[in-house]
């Protein structure tokens, strides 16, 4: 049986960009409808109709009357509110035993973050309750862990600098 449908194609969902939200404030104005202003930016008519919910606020007329308004900035500010929402979230209360060990023994014996997690997966301690290394790191580089990059011995003596290749190298010589 031959598919006549397939899902090959890359999407091409984008998020609206402040500029894109002055555009449907300008469009919505003029009167457009929906599917105008979505042909408009390039996006999908429900886009455009969420979008004008979010970034609708209520103004007050002299009259004391109630209107509604869409305001692009009200828009981006509930957008950026939302996303800042998005993403994992952080393990330090879940995994707070297994932290306190891997600062002591960062603090106190001078152990990398990796091999305090293989001492740990090896040993079986902490059993459902750890980070991994790549966490522990970003942890200490945020701040979040009483360690600094200084503690850790194999951070301070890593060689950060990029080597640099040059490619049009004169070569002098036989």
């Amino acid at each position: 049986m031959a598919r006549s449908k397939h899902n090959t194609e890359k999407r091409t969902f984008k998020h609206l960009t402040a500029f894109d939200r002055g555009k449907v404030q300008a469009l919505h104005k003029q009167g457009n409808t929906l599917q105008a202003i979505a042909d408009e930016i390039g996006c999908h008519k429900s886009t455009i109709s969420r979008e004008l919910k979010r970034g609708s606020v209520i103004q007050r007329r002299s009259d004391l009357t109630e209107h509604t308004v869409y305001f692009p900035d009200a828009g981006q500010a509930v957008y950026e509110k939302n996303r800042s929402r998005c993403g994992a979230k952080y393990k330090l209360a879940e995994a707070s035993e297994f932290i306190q060990y891997a600062v002591e023994k960062m603090q106190k014996e001078h152990w990398s973050p990796d091999a305090i997690y293989g001492y740990a997966k090896a040993r079986k301690k902490f059993e459902n309750a750890t980070v991994c290394t790549k966490t522990l790191y970003r942890y200490i580089d945020l701040g979040l862990l009483p360690v600094k990059n200084i503690d850790l011995p194999l951070k301070v003596s890593r060689n950060t600098k990029v080597k640099r290749v040059r490619q049009h190298k004169k070569v002098l010589g036989t």
